[in-house]
């Protein structure tokens, strides 16, 4: 196997200001099955943007930025579409951070031999391939990042807004990055699970170099500034892709708040893309019905999408951008609640 070979084609990221969705998810709302789900699904986001006081998450789980809906989530924020993003680690630091410092994912194929991909260090997201030699360039920028902090235990919020004024300060080698811009457009990102990622590879290395004094993740801080996010906002929709951990997070805060003493209404709107099953119990973290039972999701307007992110997401997110309610929204800049 040729490494050179095997990383020749990178993966382009849609364009959704490019892409005018509008028509073809009109006419899935007259159809069946996953295509009214998903036309529900934009016309429920829409109805986020359009409602005045309502604060929008954005939740990522799964490898949709490394296969080609990296952009499609910046643009969200530099167009006001999304308020905060609660993510996993993988997709803010192993590919949209990674890609900010000039790396790419390339097109590969699931069919090839693993371990030779392993001699000649290349990882494997299911068809796409990433350099692992560069992979621990980013582990390493990581280090270096935190070993410029104060000392004590941060937000992974607080840790990712610096990886965002590290690439705001003149080291991005690609401008159309995530982390930079929520970073200037004032959109904290939370990652609970900070560490499952390379920033994790980065923040062991950081502390191992720095025995004495170190950065640590403190995720209960985490969970407390996104519930305060809950408890600022009159009404909150979720926009959330795949499960997991993120979407757990997000829906949480409105029983965190209720534990503070805080009585806050449940999230008024709640979509949902996933192809995980219901019948073992999980749904990574069950449907949006069964969540209105732990009094996280109103029932009202949520809906279910049983498709693979990177066929549905892209027609979602051109949807609301084209319809346009977001060129009237009020600016939350929820960041500036911790400064």
């Amino acid at each position: 196997m040729n490494k050179k070979e095997l990383l020749k084609t990178p993966i382009e990221h849609v364009d959704i200001k490019k892409l005018d969705c509008t028509s073809i998810i009109e006419a899935m709302g007259k159809m069946s099955f996953t295509s009214r789900d998903t036309a529900r699904s934009a016309e429920i986001y829409e109805m986020m943007l359009a409602e005045p006081e309502c604060a929008i998450i954005l939740t990522l789980a799964g490898s949709t930025s490394a296969g080609g809906c990296m952009d499609v989530y910046t643009d969200l924020v530099k167009n006001n579409m999304v308020d905060a993003i609660v993510s996993t680690g993988a997709s803010i630091v192993d590919m949209d951070f990674f890609e900010a410092l000039g790396f790419k994912h390339y097109r590969g194929d699931q069919f090839v031999d693993d371990n030779e991909l392993r001699r000649i260090y290349i990882d494997r997201i299911y068809d796409t391939f990433i350099d692992e030699e560069e992979l621990q360039v980013c582990d390493k920028t990581i280090a270096e990042i935190a070993d410029s902090l104060e000392p004590r235990p941060h937000s992974s919020r607080e840790i990712i807004k610096a990886m965002g004024k590290y690439l705001a300060d003149g080291n991005a080698k690609k401008k159309n990055s995530l982390v930079q811009a929520a970073y200037e457009n004032n959109v904290p990102i939370f990652c609970p699970a900070f560490s499952d990622c390379s920033a994790g590879f980065g923040l062991v290395l950081h502390q191992h170099n720095n025995p004495e004094k170190h950065v640590s993740v403190d995720s209960v801080k985490d969970f407390y500034e996104l519930t305060k996010i809950k408890m600022q906002a009159p009404t909150s929709g979720l926009f959330m892709v795949g499960g997991g951990v993120p979407k757990n997070f997000a829906q949480d805060t409105v029983v965190c708040a209720e534990i503070l003493g805080k009585e806050v209404p449940m999230h008024k709107y709640a979509i949902q893309i996933t192809v995980a099953d219901v019948r073992d119990g999980a749904c990574s973290s069950s449907t949006l019905k069964e969540a209105s039972s732990w009094g996280k999701v109103d029932t009202t307007y949520e809906q279910m999408v049983y498709a693979e992110a990177t066929t549905v997401v892209p027609l979602i997110a051109s949807y609301a951008y084209h319809k346009g309610s977001w060129k009237n929204r009020k600016k939350f800049e929820f960041s500036k609640m911790f400064e």
